[in-house]
Order: C-alpha cells, then sequence, then structure tokens
C-alpha cells in the first residue's frame, strides 16, 4: 500500500468498520505493520476524520473486550489438533 499515511488512516478505518476486522487483520490485509495500523487509526484518524475515528474506536473496544475469548478458543483448537495428531 503506497499512499499518504493521511489518506491510509482513512483507508484502514474504513476497512475496520465495514469489516468489524481488528488491528492485526487490517495489517495482514494491507501488507503494513501492526504498530502502523495502530498508529493511523489512533492518531493521524482523529485528525483527518473525527467522526469515523469514533466508530473506529467503537470497534477497536469491542475487540479488545472480545480478544481473550478467541485466545481461548485458539488454545482450545490448538490442543485439539495435538490431540487428533496423536490418535
Amino acid at each position: 500500500m503506497k499512499i499518504q499515511p493521511d489518506q491510509r488512516c482513512v483507508v484502514l478505518g474504513r476497512y475496520i468498520t465495514e469489516n468489524m476486522a481488528t488491528v492485526r487483520a487490517a495489517a495482514k490485509h494491507f501488507g503494513i505493520s501492526k504498530s502502523t495500523v495502530h498508529k493511523d487509526v489512533s492518531e493521524r484518524l482523529r485528525r483527518e476524520d473525527p467522526q469515523l475515528y469514533e466508530q473506529v474506536k467503537d470497534v477497536l473496544e469491542i475487540n479488545k473486550q472480545e480478544r481473550h475469548i478467541r485466545g481461548g478458543l485458539a488454545t482450545k483448537m490448538k490442543y485439539e489438533a495435538i490431540a487428533h495428531r496423536r490418535q
């Protein structure tokens, strides 16, 4: 993604809100680092598009509340795969 950071933050913000995406998912989709996505949507987007910033903030808050569940599910799947390989 070779666009200016001010434009990039809006594109990332729209992607996150439309797809209810995590920072990690957005970074993977656009081929940039998680740090870049986080900086864009938490700092640059606030200046560029305050209304979109609020929407992104809400999505990221939901993701933050759910991450312990996703982590637990990932661990469960990991150990089920290990058990399946042993059989």
